[in-house]
């Protein structure tokens, strides 16, 4: 499997921004894999998520959060040299205007990153995943809250493929080699069945969507689906 070094290692980026930052998981990918770069802003339009970005980089201070919305970035254009979103697409009403976006502040030259998960070629262990997501957008959008089914494969790729990018390359995560059936699955992913349960009160039949995949990951076990990488330039 690729590694970030394998992805990264060549790009040198002044100016980094990562798109619906959430607590900046992603950008420790980066941090893993870029050959540099000078300061890193990461981005959400949830507020709640900075104390927990801020403490993860509370050691960094040229990585830093800023709140502000993603289909309307709030910075001039051509201001950075990479720019990146990871695992949030499915979360927007309009997947297209952000990526828009993101282009409209990247510099000639610089490099534009998409990271996402995807719901095919995927592995029965893996499905588990992909199933598990799909009732978590379900009991979200009972709640109102935009979060659509993942994309499939070549979805993401004619998503991307529409902003005309150059050198594009395409790379496959996918690690199936931990046992699907640790005891320690089981316990992380217990209290998020509980947390999502609840949350689909009034409507059974999430809920019983939910106790049906609690058995799934005892049965068949759980393996994390495959995520794209799409990177190229500008």
């Amino acid at each position: 499997m690729p590694t970030p070094q394998d992805i990264l290692a060549n790009i040198s980026a002044a100016r980094v921004l990562d798109v619906a930052t959430g607590g900046g998981g992603f950008i420790h990918f980066l941090l893993e894999g870029l050959k540099d770069y000078t300061e890193i802003i990461g981005v959400d339009s949830n507020e709640r998520a900075q104390a927990a970005f801020e403490e993860a980089f509370k050691d960094k201070p040229n990585i830093r959060f800023q709140p502000m919305d993603a289909a309307h970035l709030d910075f001039d254009s051509d201001s950075f040299d990479l720019v990146c979103i990871s695992n949030s697409l499915h979360h927007f009403d309009d997947p297209q205007a952000v990526l828009c976006q993101m282009e409209r502040v990247l510099r000639p030259g610089g490099c534009l990153l998409v990271s996402e998960m995807y719901c095919d070629e995927q592995t029965e262990t893996q499905m588990t995943h992909v199933h598990l997501h799909h009732w978590w957008a379900a009991v979200d959008t009972a709640n109102g809250v935009t979060h659509r089914k993942t994309y499939r494969r070549d979805e993401l790729v004619g998503l991307v493929s529409g902003l005309g990018l150059n050198d594009v390359a395409q790379y496959d995560l996918s690690d199936t080699s931990d046992d699907s059936h640790s005891p320690e699955i089981s316990s992380e992913l217990n209290p998020v069945f509980e947390r999502y349960i609840q949350r689909a009160e009034g409507h059974p039949d999430l809920q019983s969507r939910g106790e049906e995949l609690r058995q799934r990951v005892v049965e068949i076990g759980f393996h994390s689906a495959s995520t794209l990488v799409i990177l190229g330039t500008k």
